[in-house]
Formats: C-alpha cells, sequence, structure tokens
C-alpha cells in the first residue's frame, strides 16, 4: 500500500507487502525491501537501504547510504550502520508539531539515547514525564511495539 503526495525519485524500489504512508520522499536509489513500513514525512536519502521488516518512524531521515537493519524511531536522523546521529531537527523545525510536543520529543530523546540508559530503563524514565502530546505518546508507542529493537546511538571516540 502506497500513501498520497509521496516523491519517489529515479531507481528509487519499495519492494512487495510494503506500506508507505503519505508525504515520503526516496530520494534516488533509495531502496526498501518487502514487508517494511514507511510512516509519514519520512525521507530516505540517496542509494539508503532498508531491510525487510524495518519501521521508519514519522518525520524520519535516512541519510545517504545508510544501511537499516532496526526500526528507526520517529523523528530521528540516521546515518551508516543504523546509528541514530541525532534528532531531525529541521524536519521537526519545519512541521505542525508544537514547541511543547517538540521539547516533550527532545527529553525523550535525550533519555532513549543521551543518557547511558538500556531501553526499558529510558521507558521507565519517560513514564514519569506525565501527560505527553500525541506526536512525543507516538513516538513511545514506536519504541514499545518495536520487535526488531531500535537503532542504537552513534558512539564517538
Amino acid at each position: 500500500m502506497i500513501g498520497n503526495d509521496n516523491f519517489f525519485m529515479g531507481f528509487s524500489h519499495v519492494a512487495h507487502d510494503c506500506r508507505i504512508g503519505n508525504n515520503i520522499v526516496l530520494v534516488n536509489g533509495a531502496l526498501i525491501a518487502g514487508h517494511a513500513i514507511v510512516e509519514d514525512a519520512a525521507l530516505i536519502s540517496g542509494n539508503a537501504a532498508i531491510h525487510q521488516f524495518v519501521k521508519i518512524g514519522t518525520l524520519a531521515m535516512i541519510g545517504g547510504l545508510a544501511r537499516v537493519t532496526k526500526d528507526v524511531a520517529p523523528y530521528t536522523l540516521i546515518e551508516g550502520d543504523s546509528e541514530v546521529c541525532s534528532l531531525n531537527v529541521v524536519g521537526l523545525k519545519r512541521s505542525s508539531i508544537s514547541d511543547d510536543a517538540k521539547s516533550q520529543i527532545k527529553k525523550i530523546y535525550r533519555l532513549l539515547y543521551r543518557s547511558n540508559l538500556n531501553v526499558s530503563q529510558a521507558l521507565s524514565e519517560i513514564s514519569k514525564l506525565g501527560k505527553l502530546a500525541p506526536e512525543a505518546a507516538h513516538m513511545i508507542e514506536f519504541v514499545k511495539r518495536s520487535e526488531r529493537g531500535i537503532c542504537r546511538h552513534r558512539r564517538t571516540g
């Protein structure tokens, strides 16, 4: 199933049984293997390869030549070998997401990727944040529902 208002550039490929949302951009040579799910407003850069059964979250950005074998949390930026390098700050800025929701997404990102907690521990801490905006709640539900596991944070140093 392919949604609306998508832009698939030359030599991009979507394999069998994929679910592609709305407002997706697939840059030249981007490859999505079978049974993958790509949520709304994601951008997959040139020659990036998405493994079968992977889920790409809302407003995620996959960098050029990236190889993605784990689920990509919403609003994150992926580079290299399934590594989260930051939030998709430009995408968030351009979106209609409220400032409060953006602030919550940043807190969730820090707990998931920058706190030295494992995913279960981070989710436990996130549950203490109180009522979340729908976009922030979606990020948490995405992580909880991941069967493959989410991409890890890029290690520096």
